[in-house]
């Protein structure tokens, strides 16, 4: 656990994504019926794939559905704050 996280801090979650896969596929597999579904959340919405992975063995119950919530929101924060950015860099431009 102290390397994921380690590579999550560093590198980002979809790197985080591929080294939990790598170290325990098993709960990948348990988690996921199909490979379409965690691809998708790879490419769109990693940190509630990374989520979602880790609330799932037990079952999602009341308080997992705000770490799932509260991982969406980052996602589409960290969408949203691209779009904050390029905003400001062109509002101080001057034509």
């Amino acid at each position: 656990m102290c390397c994921f996280f380690a590579s999550l801090m560093i590198f980002g979650p979809r790197f985080a994504i591929l080294v939990w896969w790598l170290m325990d596929s098993t709960r990948w597999q348990l988690a996921f019926s199909n490979f379409f579904v965690p691809l998708l959340g790879f490419l769109f919405l990693p940190w509630t794939t990374l989520a979602y992975v880790a609330v799932f063995p037990g079952g999602v119950v009341f308080f997992d559905w705000i770490i799932l919530g509260l991982a969406l929101f980052v996602d589409i924060a960290s969408y949203s704050s691209g779009e904050y950015g390029r905003r400001q860099r062109y509002a101080g431009a001057t034509y």
